[in-house]
């Protein structure tokens, strides 16, 4: 916890519920991130799982998305979040210890992996949504850049220590039981959540109103908004080709480079210090070139080193696919921050639980496709081909956003708008200072 330490010492972090909320992401974030190791590994060593039922796997992961995004977002909108984030831990907590227990009676199997993934997918989107609809509870709008950077830096931290650890769990343990330190991660942020005193308050019901013509709603509000339909285009297309590389690392490292579980972990996390750089960079950046030159530039400047990927080999080419991975995040976390704190900004609060979860519909709905296409790809042409086609399209990523109006400006409009007309002045740049390998997942 020195992370949390050292970021307490600044205004935002003496906020004692968001020191909770903070708390919570950590540790539960450490231990995702040692099943980002161990679960892939327990399909491909203790089941000799194929390329594309590792890519069945991780579509299952995010399939929830395509599932039960948009009407999570607005049934979240007619309860309290945090209750929702403390059950969301819980069903993840039970769900991921399924495995090493299945593992020591010896029943474990692909079919339970798919659905354990996929439970803990449906869980997270609600937790997912529920997290970013709760933090302007907790917040003041001109301290949401600052808390979204400071649970980024969390995030970022764990994927460099969570690898390391996941990769020497296995090694000593196996992959089935290194699992468990997951399951110990989701069971402590509820613990924490369990802590905050916040309370929110409950959501008037709107007479006559129904779930679909709510959900309607949230989906004109993010398609009617000349910036939000560009971004969730881009962030569509980064989300595709990084559930294909998700997809298609370990079979590569594992059955290419000829890595070990240790190895591994340690690429993972040095290849995340680029997400950690980012999100330490990100307020600072925001305010040196603009928020919404952020956005475009983050992503434009990483992009091209995604071809370091399928020209990694094995020795010292491993360098390459770490180098690759730490610039990418790197630009990835940036532009994380920059949008997420927009579209928290710019929305109204009734409508912030339906904007998220389209938003996640949108931008986490193309994961499947690309865990499946990944699986596919290299079940036919080699993980390497695999690898070539999520270079390339990586470098696809900033054409929707340099084509916007997002070019001109050089910050992001901050009055909230309760319509989705387009903005007023978005067409000229502003004067002031404004107010998710680790596979480089964003929205």
């Amino acid at each position: 916890m020195n992370i949390i330490q050292r970021l307490g010492r600044g205004p935002l972090l003496r906020h004692r519920d968001f020191r909770l909320l903070l708390s919570g992401a950590a540790t539960s974030q450490f231990g995702s991130q040692v099943t980002l190791v161990a679960l892939p590994l327990v399909a491909v060593l203790e089941l000799d799982a194929s390329p594309f039922q590792v890519g069945l796997l991780t579509a299952a992961e995010t399939a929830a998305f395509l599932l039960v995004g948009l009407p999570a977002g607005a049934w979240l909108d007619r309860v309290r979040r945090l209750p929702v984030l403390i059950r969301a831990d819980l069903v993840r907590c039970l769900a991921v210890a399924s495995v090493p227990l299945a593992a020591v009676t010896d029943v474990l199997t692909m079919a339970q992996l798919y659905v354990v993934a996929l439970v803990t997918g449906v869980a997270t989107v609600f937790f997912d949504v529920a997290h970013q609809s709760f933090l302007p509870q907790l917040l003041p709008r001109e301290q949401l850049v600052s808390g979204n950077g400071a649970l980024e830096t969390v995030r970022s931290v764990a994927q460099v220590g969570g690898p390391g650890l996941g990769g020497g769990l296995v090694q000593l343990l196996g992959a089935p039981l290194a699992i468990v330190a997951d399951a110990l991660g989701y069971l402590s942020s509820a613990l924490l959540l369990l802590g905050i005193r916040t309370r929110e308050p409950a959501p008037q019901p709107v007479p006559g109103s129904s779930l679909r013509a709510e959900i309607g709603e949230g989906i004109g509000f993010v398609l009617r908004h000349p910036l939000l339909r560009v971004i969730a285009a881009a962030t569509a297309a980064s989300n595709l080709f990084s559930a294909l590389l998700m997809a298609v690392q370990t079979v590569f490292w594992v059955r290419v480079l000829d890595l070990s579980p240790g190895a591994i972990g340690l690429l993972l996390s040095v290849s995340a210090l680029g997400g950690l750089a980012g999100a330490l960079c990100a307020g600072p950046l925001a305010k040196l070139v603009g928020q919404a030159r952020l956005i475009w530039l983050s992503a434009l400047v990483s992009a091209p080193f995604a071809l370091l990927w399928p020209l990694s080999g094995r020795g010292a080419g491993v360098l390459l696919f770490g180098t690759a991975s730490a610039v990418v995040l790197f630009g990835a976390v940036a532009y994380n921050v920059a949008q997420v704190s927009f579209r928290q900004a710019i929305c109204p609060p009734a409508l912030l639980g339906r904007m998220n979860a389209t938003m996640r519909f949108l931008v986490w709905g193309t994961m499947p496709l690309g865990a499946l296409a990944g699986g596919a790809i290299a079940a036919s042409a080699g993980a390497r081909n695999a690898l070539w086609v999520c270079a390339l399209g990586f470098l696809v990523v900033p054409l929707p956003l340099l084509l916007s109006p997002l070019r001109t400006l050089r910050d992001l409009p901050t009055a909230p708008e309760t319509g989705a007309e387009p903005l007023a002045g978005a067409d000229s740049a502003t004067a002031d200072d404004p107010a998710p390998a680790n596979a480089p997942a964003t929205g």
